[in-house]
Formats: structure tokens, C-alpha cells, sequence
């Protein structure tokens, strides 16, 4: 099986348990619906995931998705604090509009318990490869900060977003995250911008 094929076999089941997740519930979706909804097979299902827990952990794939569709837009033209703040409410809006609090929990909690790999944290995910580019590009034209290496940068940007995040789903969503990311976020960006740009 080639690697493209596999990527939208794969890509495939997941974007359809997470629509039916988000619709249903996960706890009243089952594999076979997973396996309907997506169009493929079984065997192909247990050729990439061991059972529907693993799927808890893809939901790092779908955030992915999203920013290959931002990477894709990205001209360059826009500051990197305003590229940050931008793509930081794509994401937001995505999980308010189409990822459930529970799931977005059980994500989270499932990289606490998890041994091994821990997506959030792959350094290998467009996430991380995306955030590099913008960080990379905002230290060259003097807007960032050099202060802090762009590896350094980037991982004070995730551990941000992952704590907005966590604190939503530990507060029940008793407020828009969207909402609150954008009082809370260029706060946190002020601190990386250079300092002729505060």
C-alpha cells in the first residue's frame, strides 16, 4: 500500500470517528459505524489502530489537518505575532465548533497515563514544523525576540495553548476559549516580541 494511500485510509477513519464522536458521543460510537462512516474496512481499521482508545490520540492528527490548511494560506506577509494570534483562533474555533469538551479531556488526560509516544508533544507534527517557520521567520525580520532560541519560543507557544486548553475542559466551558484565548494570548506574545516591538 503506498504512503499517500495510507495517509488517506488512515486520515479517513479518523476524521470520521471524530465526526461521529462529536455527534453521537464517543462512549455510543462503535467500530462499525466508525468503519461505515469512513467507507473503508475493518481490516483496515485494526491495520491502524488497536481498538477505538487509540483514536483518543488522533485527535492530535486532526488538529494537524487544520494547520496543513494554514501553512497552505501563509504568504508570509503577515507579522509573526499577528500570524501566532491568528492561527492560534483557527485552532480554538476549530475545537469550540467541532471537538467536544469531553474529547478534547480525554485527549488530554490520555497523553498523562499514555507510555511511549505522546502526539501533543511529537516535534514531528505540522504543529510544531509550522510554528518553527513562523518563529523562524519573525526572528529574521526583527520582529521576535533572539533572546530565545526558536525551539524555545515554539515550546512557550504549545505549553500556552495546551494550558488554555486544560484549564476549559477543567472548568467545564463555563467560557468561550476562543473568547478568552484572545484576552489571554497577545499578553503572552508581547512577552517575544523584540523589544522595539512591544
Amino acid at each position: 500500500m503506498s504512503k499517500k494511500r495510507e495517509h488517506g485510509t488512515r486520515g479517513k477513519i479518523i476524521a470520521a470517528a471524530w465526526r461521529l464522536f462529536y455527534d453521537q458521543g464517543y462512549d455510543d460510537t462503535t467500530i462499525e459505524e466508525i468503519v461505515f462512516e469512513s467507507g473503508t474496512s475493518k481490516g483496515s481499521f485494526y491495520h491502524y489502530f488497536e481498538g477505538k482508545e487509540a483514536l483518543l490520540g488522533s485527535l492530535a492528527y486532526l488538529f494537524d489537518e487544520k494547520y496543513e490548511q494554514l501553512m497552505a494560506e501563509d504568504d508570509g506577509s503577515m507579522p509573526a505575532i499577528e500570524r501566532l494570534l491568528y492561527i492560534n483562533r483557527e485552532l480554538f474555533a476549530m475545537i469550540e465548533n467541532s471537538v467536544s469538551m469531553e474529547l478534547l479531556a480525554r485527549l488530554l488526560s490520555s497523553q498523562l497515563i499514555i507510555r511511549g509516544e505522546k502526539h501533543l508533544l511529537d516535534r514531528n507534527r505540522v504543529y510544531y514544523r509550522y510554528l518553527r517557520q513562523i518563529v523562524q521567520r519573525g526572528q529574521q525580520s526583527g520582529q521576535l525576540t533572539d533572546r530565545m532560541s526558536v525551539n524555545e519560543i515554539v515550546r512557550l507557544y504549545a505549553l500556552c495553548e495546551r494550558s488554555l486548553m486544560y484549564d476549559w475542559c477543567l472548568r467545564g466551558g463555563d467560557y468561550s476559549l476562543c473568547e478568552y484565548a484572545r484576552l489571554t494570548m497577545p499578553m503572552f506574545l508581547g512577552g517575544i516580541a523584540a523589544s522595539d516591538n512591544k
